[in-house]
This record gives C-alpha cells, sequence and structure tokens, in this order.
C-alpha cells in the first residue's frame, strides 16, 4: 500500500535504515563542531573514516556559528541530555564545559584510552605539550584536533611599495604599526593593516597582545585579573595605534578580509584556519605573503593556542569505544594532513608534519609552514573561573570597540576592563 503522507513514509524508511544498521552491527556517531566553513575537512575526515571503519556511522549535527554558540549549546544540552556523542570544543572554554559535565557524569575520561594504545606509537603521534591541550585539571578530556596561533598575512606588493621587505617583515608591535602607517601613506584608499579584536567572536587576538607582550590574563591561581599592568595597557594602546597610525577600518572581520583580499589592506591578521580560503581567493590579483607573529617580549612572550579538542560525552559503551577510534583517525597523520591541505591550521600529530604527509606540501606552499616556525611560542588558551567565560569576553570587546574608536582612553578602557572583567568573575 503506498503512503498518503510525506512525513510517514520518511518515518518508515527511516526505521527500515536504522533495523538494518543495526542488524549489521554498525554504530552511528553523532558529532558536533564549531564553523560551517570547516564542513570541507570534517566531511571529507568522516568519509575517509568511514571507509576504514565501515562498522561505523559518522553523522553531524548542523555546525555552531562559533565556539561560543557551540559552548552554550553544549551546557544546554546538557541540561535536556541531548549531548552528541563527541564535540569540538574551543580550548578556551573547554574546562567550563568539561567542569559541567561532570556533575551529571557526561564526559569521558581519554586518560585510561591513551594509555592502552602502545607507547611507541602514542610517542610517535603525540607530542606531550599537544596532548596536554586537552587536559582538564589534571585530567585528559579532550584530545588536540585543531591548533593555531594567529598569523600576519601581507601584500607583497604593498609592502615593496612601502619600502619594507617582504622577506623580513617586523616582529615587533611598534615596528609593525610604522610599516602599516607607510602603507596607509602610499597609495589613495589604503589601510595599513586589519586587526579585528573589536569584533571577534572569541578573546584570542586580545590574548594575543597580552601574552605576546609577556603577561598573563589571569594571577597564578587562576583567580584573579592580571592584565592590569603595563602590558595590558600597551596592548590596550596598540589597538587605538591600529586605528590612528594604522588607518585599520573598523569594519567586521569579513569585511576586512574582502578587503584585504582586494588588495586595499597591507597586513591583515587572522588564524590560519583560514589561509587555503585566503589563498584562493586572492588568486593572481597580488602575492601573498604570510610571517610569524609580532612578539615584543622575546623571552617571556607567547600566544595563545587556538583550535579545539575533542571529548567524547556519550554514555553507551559501544559509542564510547567507536568514538575513541573516530577520534585517533581525527587526530592522526592522514586526518591532519587533509585538515591543513584545507584550512592551514597548525596539525596535532608529530607524524604529520614529516616527509611522508606534509613536507612536500610546506615545500611547494611555504606560506603554509610559516604557522609551524611559532610552536615554541604555543601557551594554553584558558577561560575564566566561574563559568561566565562568554559574557566576560563580550563585555571586554565592548570597551575594547571604545577605546579604538576614541571614545575612551586607552588607561580608562583598561581600568574598565579590568574592573567589569573581575565583577564578572565573582
Amino acid at each position: 500500500m503506498a503512503c498518503s503522507r510525506r512525513f510517514l513514509c520518511s518515518a518508515a524508511l527511516g526505521a527500515l535504515a536504522s533495523r538494518g544498521a543495526a542488524a549489521q552491527g554498525q554504530t552511528t556517531l553523532d558529532v558536533q563542531y564549531c564553523f560551517p566553513a570547516f564542513a570541507k575537512f570534517h566531511e571529507a575526515v568522516a568519509a575517509e573514516f568511514m571507509k576504514l571503519h565501515p562498522d561505523i556511522r559518522v553523522t553531524f549535527r548542523a555546525p555552531a556559528p562559533t565556539y561560543d554558540d557551540g559552548h552554550q549549546a553544549m551546557l544546554r544540552a546538557a541540561v535536556t541530555n541531548q549531548l552528541p556523542d563527541i564535540y569540538y570544543s574551543g580550548f578556551h572554554l573547554q574546562a567550563e564545559l568539561v567542569r559541567a559535565l561532570l556533575r551529571r557524569q557526561q564526559v569521558t575520561d581519554l586518560g585510561p584510552l591513551l594509555a592502552a594504545e602502545p607507547k611507541d606509537w602514542v610517542e610517535a603521534n603525540y607530542s606531550p605539550r599537544i596532548v596536554d591541550l586537552g587536559r582538564v585539571d589534571g585530567t585528559l578530556y579532550g584530545m588536540a584536533v585543531n591548533a593555531s596561533t594567529p598569523l600576519m598575512y601581507f601584500n607583497t606588493e604593498l609592502v615593496r611599495q612601502a619600502g619594507g621587505d617582504p622577506a623580513a617583515m617586523p616582529d615587533t608591535w611598534d615596528a609593525t604599526i610604522a610599516l602599516a602607517s607607510k602603507i596607509r601613506e602610499s597609495g589613495p584608499n589604503l589601510a595599513g593593516l586589519a586587526y579585528n579584536i573589536h569584533e571577534w567572536p572569541d578573546d584570542w587576538l586580545f590574548r594575543s597582545l597580552i601574552h605576546q607582550g609577556g603577561g598573563s590574563m589571569l594571577n597564578a591561581a587562576g583567580n584573579a585579573i592580571a592584565f592590569g599592568d603595563g602590558v595590558g595597557l600597551k596592548a590596550m594602546q596598540y589597538v587605538r595605534r591600529f586605528v590612528t597610525e594604522g588607518g585599520m577600518p573598523l569594519i567586521d572581520w569579513d569585511q576586512s578580509r574582502q578587503q584585504f583580499i582586494a588588495g586595499q589592506i597591507g597586513l591583515f591578521f587572522d588564524t590560519p584556519a583560514r589561509l587555503r580560503q585566503v589563498t584562493d581567493s586572492i588568486g593572481r590579483r597580488f602575492t601573498l605573503g604570510t610571517s610569524t607573529f609580532p612578539v615584543d617580549d622575546k623571552a617571556k612572550g607567547g600566544l595563545p593556542t587556538g583550535g579545539n579538542a575533542a571529548i567524547v560525552m556519550s554514555r553507551d559503551a559501544a559509542k564510547r569505544r567507536a568514538a575513541w577510534e573516530f577520534v585517533k583517525y581525527m587526530t592522526g597523520p592522514e586526518a591532519q594532513k587533509l585538515v591543513v591541505e584545507t584550512s592551514g591550521y597548525l596539525p596535532t600529530n608529530i607524524r604529520a608534519l614529516g616527509p611522508d604527509f606534509l613536507g612536500p606540501y610546506y615545500d611547494a606552499n611555504p606560506n603554509f609552514r610559516t604557522i609551524t616556525r611559532q610552536m615554541d611560542r604555543s601557551v594554553p588558551w584558558q577561560g575564566y573561573p566561574g563559568g561566565n567565560s562568554v559574557r566576560i569576553w563580550r563585555t571586554q570587546r565592548e570597551i575594547i570597540n571604545r577605546v579604538m574608536r576614541g571614545e575612551v582612553t586607552a588607561e580608562a578602557g583598561l581600568e574598565r576592563l579590568v574592573r567589569e572583567s573581575t565583577a564578572l568573575m565573582g
């Protein structure tokens, strides 16, 4: 008998498909990631994994727009017990999420699973520093999947036009702003730089200015603001100088990126995760270059490690086993090679850097190798205590925006940042 209603037909077909999968012993994983643009590598990795593991099916929820949006969605899903099996949490929100999940026993300790793998295999694939990115309060709850530190993109022709040397880009902020000012003055309708901290979806670019100067966001105990010092003041002065000296347009980052691609901005600061996209968009318009992030304090300066870790949240034993296999593959050299080539991220697997995987690609695409030169400056990207990290950044961003527009002085802006961040931490 033909189905008279499309919904009933779909439901019936879905039930038959589910029974067929169950009969074959197939395990289905429900996975959530952030940023829709990253579907290109998430779906490709899943497809390759399923070829190797026909008994495991990987399905994706609609990607969250940002890490902050994904984090809020996971906190809601924890309350309603509708969590996915795997979630890719931004490093800065990982601790906050894990602590919330632990209260309901909704997160898996991955330490025993990693320890059960052959020791030589673990050492060949994962550096201790990368593994530690997934630890919360000393326990391994996440495996680092994507990693990044901020990168300087530049228009080689505009740098030369301003008297700069593309082979020796500035490595301090005073020198960078000076070059941006010269670019701005070298032609009509040019902006020297774009550093879109004023509307960035999280505090990564703000932390970068603090850490590169040798400062810290929090004190050693992790319970008080630590950037209310000279490093913090200099960071606030820089963001104003980006506008006054560098001619930075206060537009959103997507518009800013489009202007850079069009050849109207000399220096552009962004995640390496969009390097492939930017490279392809520029095409033959101009010669794209990349350089390491300027660091004022060469002895103590660091850069917050952006990216995410895979967290396993399934309570079903079979799904946990399948999830671990998928996480291993996602953090393995084959998948990491694909991720890097389709984005620009820093690989989180040691073997992926070698001649059998990314070595030839980096030789042919030196802009993609740049990010590996600042690996030794990577520091953890941590959230704030108290479960209010998202709200704290949104408050900080509004203050930074006002400083950049000249509505508030750098000194007054820093004082407000410290006071209002401290109040929200309570």
